[in-house]
């Protein structure tokens, strides 16, 4: 009898082969788009005890797509549009199994296809802290020790530069440049390149964690090792960045169950709260969306409505043509016209 097809097999295919040949699609999109089946494999693993080397088809019938994205939403806090992400993807692997393996993807395949993604709700989607929330979460990690260091700067280095959370693993000592303006190179989706500046007190904590890390002295290939790291690896990944905003939020929340509005976030709010914040300074949508890297104006007019204040302040302004960069380079009087950021990073550091 021929053995069932192992799903961890046909992945391997889709993500070496097809995926980067076939569609073109950049690596951190794929790396994106692995962390999808990285969390499925871990659901069957906690939830139904099957290891991710034996999973076939079958296991991803029956309503165990639909159960995962539940679990993604309640145990993990993720967001409607999180939950939407990760459906997409899964269909976009469920036709591609269906062409390759049509007698086994089938039942999973049919199944995948006609879920329906979950109604979003724009103004109460985008999961940001307000600045005094930002303030005691950046204080939670213990500075006076090498993973609460390391801690206090990631947090700080992702809300400070509105980095995703991939472009924040993949930060390399050869993407930071000190000096009177500290930048970063993030490399964002489809490869795009952006450099950002980050505010002083954010960079005395940047420079502090490398120098303790051994990094600013070094040169040549050395300098493409990774600005934060796991206990583990070298290269951070993105549950792991997730693990260590979770952990800290939880601490914040419950020091201060009076001040968050939410029992969960995510690394990307860090992105949305930035993004917020600078809205509420005063820096023009158009600034802020390249400031994120964001492809489409269409992306960052959802930060004008997050509040009643931020639509009227949006609707007042419409019409009024703003400057935009002339260059990918985020302008550096960006940071300069914002100073509670410096207000908050100096903060975490008292």
């Amino acid at each position: 009898m021929k053995k069932a097809a192992l799903v961890i097999n046909v992945l391997a295919e889709y993500f070496g082969s097809y995926l980067p040949s076939a569609k073109g699609l950049s690596l951190n999109t794929i790396i994106s788009y692995q962390y999808t089946f990285q969390l499925l494999f871990q659901y069957l693993y906690d939830k139904k005890t099957i290891p991710p080397e034996t999973v076939i088809f079958q296991a991803l019938s029956n309503g165990v797509i639909l159960e995962y994205l539940n679990w993604l939403e309640t145990e993990r806090g993720c967001s409607a549009r999180t939950r939407n992400q990760r459906l997409s993807v899964i269909k976009a692997f469920a036709k591609y199994a269906m062409r390759h393996n049509m007698a086994e993807a089938l039942a999973f395949g049919s199944e995948a296809i006609n879920l329906p993604k979950k109604q979003v709700h724009k103004n109460n989607d985008v999961a940001y802290f307000t600045l005094e929330e930002m303030e005691v979460l950046l204080k939670m990690p213990d500075p006076g020790t090498k993973i609460g260091q390391r801690d206090m700067t990631l947090m700080s280095v992702l809300y400070a530069s509105g980095a995703r959370a991939q472009e924040l693993c993949d930060l390399t000592v050869n993407d930071v440049r000190f000096g009177e303006k500290t930048s970063l190179r993030l490399v964002g989706k489809r490869n795009k390149a952006r450099t950002v500046t980050i505010v002083q007190d954010c960079s005395l904590l940047l420079h502090d964690h490398l120098k303790k890390k051994g990094c600013l002295a070094c040169s040549g290939d050395a300098r493409l090792r990774h600005v934060f790291s796991s206990q583990t690896n070298e290269h951070m990944t993105v549950s792991c960045v997730e693990e260590i905003v979770k952990k800290h939020v939880l601490s914040a929340i419950t020091a201060r169950p009076d001040l968050f509005r939410r029992r969960s976030y995510s690394p990307h709010s860090f992105r949305h709260s930035i993004a917020v914040h600078m809205l509420e300074g005063g820096v023009p949508l158009p600034v802020i969306k390249n400031f994120l890297g964001h492809s489409s104006i269409e992306s960052t007019l959802i930060y004008a409505t997050v509040t009643p204040e931020l639509a009227n302040k949006y609707l007042r302004e419409k019409g009024l043509r703003a400057k935009l960069p002339e260059t990918a380079d985020i302008i550096e009087s960006v940071v300069d016209s914002l100073p509670f950021l410096s207000r908050i990073t100096k903060g975490v550091k008292q």
